[in-house]
Formats: C-alpha cells, sequence, structure tokens
C-alpha cells in the first residue's frame, strides 16, 4: 500500500517519477487564464485567515459542502471563519474521489508545510498554522512561492488596466501580469445588462455608439489600448457557440432592434454575435494576438439561489448542446480571409473532447506551429480522469507534445498546485506509454517534452 501522497503521488513506474522529478517538477508556472484580483497582486493583499485565503470566492468547495447539508450561513453567509472552516473541514473526510480532497491537501503541504489530513480533529491545529503561516504570506509570496513567472489576469473591455500599469512600474515584483480582453457582455445582446454597458462602452472608448459600425469601432479602441498595455490574449465564455452569417446590414438591424428593447429572436442572436465575433477574430489576428474559446456551460441553474447570491457561486453544470458545425463555420469564417488568429479551444462537456482535438487540424498552418489548440481540461474536467481523457483526446488525434498546456481557471492564490497535480497526471501518463513498449525509452527526449508541455509551449504560443 502506497503512504497517502507522498513524493510519488500519482507517479505509477520509475519512468513517470523520473520525468516527474527531473523534469517537471522545478518547471516555472505561466498561467494564462485565471480570475486572480489584479489589485489584490498589486496591494500584495494580506489574507486575514485561511478561511478568507482558500474558502473566500471557491465554489468548488461551496458546492461539496451544501451536498453535505451544511447551512449557506456558513459557506456564504455571516458565520465567523472559525466556523466556516470547521464546517469545510466536516466535508473533508467524506470527498473520496473529489479532487478537491487532493487539491486541498496538496495546498496544505507546499504552501503550509502541513502532512496531516483535514478533518474535524485535526482541523482547529490546522487552522492555527496556517493563520500563523499567513501572517508573512502574502498573495505577492504565494505567487513567487509557486514559481510563478507570468500570468494573464481577466478583464472587461471597459476596464483602466490601472493596476496592471502600477504592477509593471513596480520593478521590486518581476512576475509579468498582463490582461486577457474579456468581451462577453457586448457579445451576449439577448442579456438585459447589454444596453447599459453599450452605454458605458460609449462614455470609455469615447464613441457615441449608436449604430454597428461605431459598436464595432469602440471595441477596435479598446482592442487598441489593451495592446498598448501589453495583452496579447482575448478570452471568451461561448457557453452556447452561436454562428450565423449575417451581412453588415443585418448586424446593423439587430442593434438597432436590440437597442430600442425589443425581443430578438434566435436567429437575429445568432447574426449578431457571429458578426461580433468575426470582427472581434480579426481584430485579433492583426496584432497576433491569442483568442480562447471556452465553450459549454450552462449557467446560474437556480434562479431562486441567482437572485439570493447572484452569479459564479456554485449553481452551473455543463451544457450538453451540440456545437461542432456551428464552431466550424466560425473559424472557417475567419480562415476564409486568412484572419484566423491563433486560437484554444477547450469544451465543458468531456464528449466534446475528440470533437474539438480533430476540428483544431482542419485549421492549422504551415509556418505556425500548433496555430490551433486544444485547452486543457477544464473547470469540472480539470480532475485525474479529466485530465487523463483530454490528454488522451489530444494524442490520439494530434501533437501533445505541442500542446500549451495547464492553467488554474481560479480565483485563488493557493490554486497554483493544479499545475503540479498536471503535471504529475502528464508524467504518469507519458512514462507508462514508455513502460508499456508503446514509445521507445529515450526519457532525455520525452522529458523535454515534458517541459515543453509544462512551460516553454506556452511560452512561445503567446509571443507576439
Amino acid at each position: 500500500m502506497k503512504k497517502f501522497m507522498d513524493k510519488d503521488f500519482i507517479l505509477e513506474t520509475e519512468t513517470a517519477q523520473k520525468l516527474y522529478h527531473e523534469y517537471a517538477a522545478d518547471m516555472p508556472i505561466f498561467d494564462f487564464h485565471c480570475h486572480l484580483n489584479v489589485q489584490e497582486i498589486y496591494e500584495d493583499k494580506k489574507f486575514r485567515s485561511i478561511t478568507e485565503a482558500w474558502l473566500g470566492g471557491d465554489h468548488y468547495k461551496w458546492r461539496l459542502m451544501r451536498q453535505l447539508g451544511v447551512d449557506e450561513s456558513y459557506i456564504t453567509g455571516d458565520k465567523s471563519d472559525w466556523e466556516k472552516f470547521a464546517k469545510f473541514a466536516e466535508v473533508m473526510p467524506y470527498a473520496i474521489g473529489n479532487p478537491i480532497y487532493h487539491w486541498t491537501h496538496l495546498e496544505l503541504q507546499r504552501f503550509f508545510g502541513i502532512d496531516e489530513q483535514l478533518s474535524p480533529e485535526t482541523a482547529k491545529s490546522i487552522y492555527d498554522r496556517c493563520n500563523e503561516k499567513l501572517q508573512t504570506l502574502t498573495a505577492r509570496q504565494l505567487i513567487k512561492m509557486s514559481n510563478v513567472k507570468k500570468l494573464f489576469t481577466t478583464d472587461d473591455p471597459v476596464d483602466d488596466l490601472h493596476f496592471h500599469k502600477l504592477i509593471a512600474e513596480d520593478e521590486s515584483f518581476d512576475v509579468v501580469v498582463g490582461p486577457a480582453f474579456r468581451p462577453d457582455k457586448v457579445i451576449n445582446i439577448e442579456l438585459s445588462t447589454y444596453i447599459p454597458y453599450i452605454e458605458k462602452l460609449g462614455e470609455v472608448s469615447g464613441i457615441k455608439i449608436d449604430c454597428i459600425e461605431n459598436l464595432c469601432k469602440a471595441l477596435e479602441s479598446r482592442v487598441e489600448f489593451f495592446d498598448s498595455m501589453g495583452c496579447v490574449c482575448s478570452d471568451h465564455a461561448l457557453d452556447v457557440v452561436m454562428y450565423a452569417p449575417a451581412s453588415d446590414a443585418d448586424a446593423e438591424a439587430v442593434f438597432q432592434k436590440a437597442m430600442s428593447g425589443k425581443k430578438l429572436t434566435p436567429t437575429e442572436t445568432e447574426q449578431y454575435k457571429g458578426y461580433i465575433l468575426v470582427f472581434l477574430g480579426k481584430q485579433y489576428a492583426k496584432r497576433n494576438w491569442v483568442q480562447q474559446y471556452h465553450i459549454g456551460a450552462l449557467r446560474n441553474n437556480s434562479k431562486r439561489y441567482m437572485s439570493i447570491l447572484g452569479p459564479d457561486t456554485g449553481f452551473d453544470a455543463i451544457e450538453d448542446q451540440t456545437f461542432a458545425k456551428k464552431l466550424s463555420m466560425l473559424l472557417d469564417k475567419l480562415d476564409s480571409t486568412d484572419e484566423l488568429p491563433k486560437t484554444i479551444l477547450y469544451c465543458l462537456n468531456p464528449r466534446d473532447n475528440e470533437v474539438l482535438a480533430t476540428i483544431i487540424n482542419c485549421f492549422q498552418q504551415g509556418g505556425a506551429v500548433s496555430k490551433m489548440q486544444f485547452g486543457s481540461a477544464w473547470w469540472f474536467n480539470d480532475q485525474k480522469d479529466g485530465m487523463e481523457r483530454q490528454l488522451m483526446a489530444l494524442s490520439q488525434v494530434a501533437l501533445l507534445s505541442k500542446f500549451v498546456g495547464m492553467l488554474t481557471d481560479s480565483r485563488s492564490f493557493l490554486s497554483y498546485t493544479r499545475h503540479e497535480y498536471f503535471r504529475r497526471i502528464l508524467c504518469n501518463m507519458l512514462g507508462n506509454l514508455i513502460e508499456n513498449g508503446e514509445y521507445p525509452a529515450n526519457v532525455e527526449f520525452v522529458g523535454q517534452i515534458v517541459r515543453d508541455i509544462c512551460y516553454n509551449n506556452s511560452i512561445a504560443y503567446f509571443t507576439k
């Protein structure tokens, strides 16, 4: 019987252990998609407790607590930090097989030097020791401890990127913190938030947005501003991929209808979204940006809790709509004029792994190494089985060796152990291929592939 989460955790063979310890473990981290608060990075936030650092905003943990029947007051409510932590500790022993059990204990080990398992019996001791350590572990120190060299936050087009500018000017912090352009609010024309957002975009851009042409001018001005601030990528939540061909006149008619407060037809919504996505894709290609499409979230399923707690609080699920044809049409529209930017496609439904893994190779381009990427196992899939399935799908129909690797997609400064988790799973997979005689035992060559997937490929991919 193996020891619980020891140095060879997940690594089943000697080859896997060699690949991880000699090639993967010490590689830096480039976290090119996360939801960290850039102001907290600049101000070097000091956390009042492990509860704030660990449970604040972490809907992964909140979902488990709700499933065990924990009252909401201990999750997002007004109970004390200790009471909330104690309730989470009660849940932990029951989380067998859940990735949060692994993440929790990796974080305890790596950041706090604690090897005990979290449980009601150990909760108070662990709580006190973590809080003592957090007296000197600030946001920046957590990033540096994780060997992060570069990270991109997620930023709305109307953001002024003030804190990005301040961080870039701060010579005492040598981690690159870049913005990523997230224009979901201007694309989601069907939502009640659309008209107020367009007004805000007009104010920020200094352009009166009274037609589709001026909307595109406003967006281009914001893309240009982000570019001047070092931005090299965008990110889109395409929960449902919508695309229908649309002329300038079609898009104008839909825009005017929406701005007058009238309800759009499904076709009109698809025309508008496709039109804006194509326009933005061309802007990204012009500047050699990377665009990222996150596909397949079914959000805010509990309308009751949405009204109480708002979005991103743990009430999202996996969407099961098909999207391959419309996604292909969207990519092809950009490709038809040779204006398809570098693109990473992520799916939330693991059923769609092979769909994306095959679509990317329809739009690769000579002279560009893996221009199209099938992104890492995302959200509900960033666990052992999900990562293995994504890696397997990619390796079966494309070049795993040119994969840009893992990201955290997290709001927590403690989530960087997910890169370790991924690296162990990757090394175990490649080690098994060698041990099973399915690939030559050239460990040095495979070790370089591991290093590339861990860091080098993403650095090269996001370089303009």
